[in-house]
């Protein structure tokens, strides 16, 4: 069995993980694990794979992977979200699974660090020093009992959409910075003591929530999911932080609503076209705070993982993460 691994800047020394290092790791071998160039398309020596690793490749790299690669069997993306792979035209029969977990305190640390800056209005202050200038407003509207609740965690209504395994990790930080935190999922009920809304809840919940945090993943489901309507629920003083995905957001009415007042702030890590544009609207949006989709950085333990996830698949169990198709 031939294992395509991206020649990535982190280790990726799995073979020596494995119970039986330096032996096949598969049934039939002798196994093969080969390295690519994760910008360039896969050699025509290695298009004979059964395997394929992923991780940061531009979609047109992996769409160009799914028509060549004939005999592939599994792709394992090492990104949290497996929105390029399931995107790419790989064959029905073809497992594809995804690293989340990988990413889960990198990508908290950065939503947290989004949420304080924009609650704590760091932008502002940036932008006050650039110019020289004492940014004593953010003082006065701290001190102001209408306003001052707004430039706090602490007793804030936080609603995290998308509840998983990155949301599971943030949420008791903001917690303990006071904050009244509220999940929205697929399914109703409670996760690990966190009241948890579906669909059916989350109109009501919008209109009650100071600070929204997307966590959402890139599927047709979720298409431009925050929408015009969605944003008129949510108070004007309301903030938003996506750390998702960028095809979540419906950019033009985020822009729209920031523009217009109906929405205090928001922080995005992500956006639908990355690198994004030098033309695009949200470089100028007011009370915005962009970063160049930073948050995961790169996959931790992804030997430990990719090596669990090779001995599963030699022993025909279940894999982690497998997206459906």
């Amino acid at each position: 069995m031939k294992i395509l691994v991206p020649d990535v800047p982190f280790d990726l020394d799995f073979p020596a993980l494995l119970p039986d290092a330096g032996a096949s790791f598969a049934p039939g071998g002798p196994d093969v694990v080969a390295t690519y160039a994760m910008n360039d398309p896969i050699p025509e020596e290695h298009t004979d794979a059964e395997v394929l690793v992923t991780w940061s490749s531009p979609p047109k790299i992996v769409a160009d992977a799914a028509r060549r690669l004939p005999r592939l069997r599994w792709v394992q993306t090492l990104s949290a979200g497996p929105d390029v792979a399931l995107g790419a035209g790989f064959g029905p029969d073809v497992v594809i699974s995804s690293g989340q977990s990988l990413h889960d305190d990198t990508v908290t640390e950065h939503a947290l660090a989004l949420v304080l800056a924009s609650v704590r209005r760091l932008d502002t202050s940036l932008a006050a020093q650039r110019e020289h200038r004492w940014a004593k407003e953010i003082a006065f509207a701290q001190a102001d009992p209408v306003t001052g609740r707004e430039y706090t965690l602490d007793d804030a209504r936080v609603t995290i959409w998308g509840f998983g395994s990155i949301a599971l990790r943030l949420a008791p930080l903001l917690t303990a910075l006071g904050a009244q935190v509220t999940g929205v999922a697929s399914r109703a009920g409670e996760r690990s003591g966190y009241p948890v809304v579906d669909a059916a809840g989350l109109d009501a919940l919008l209109g009650e929530t100071d600070l929204l945090i997307s966590l959402l993943p890139a599927v047709p489901a979720t298409q431009h999911i925050l929408d015009d309507r969605l944003l008129r629920l949510l108070p004007p003083s309301a903030r938003f932080v996506n750390v998702g995905r960028g095809a979540t957001v419906d950019e033009a009415a985020l822009v729209e609503a920031l523009r217009s007042g109906r929405l205090a702030g928001a922080a995005l890590d992500v956006m639908e076209t990355e690198p994004l544009p030098a033309d695009s609207p949200l470089w100028d949006a007011p009370n915005l705070i962009l970063t160049p989709h930073v948050a995961g950085g790169r996959p931790r333990r992804a030997a430990r993982f990719l090596a669990d996830q090779l001995t599963t698949w030699r022993a025909a169990g279940d894999l982690r993460n497998v997206a459906p198709r």
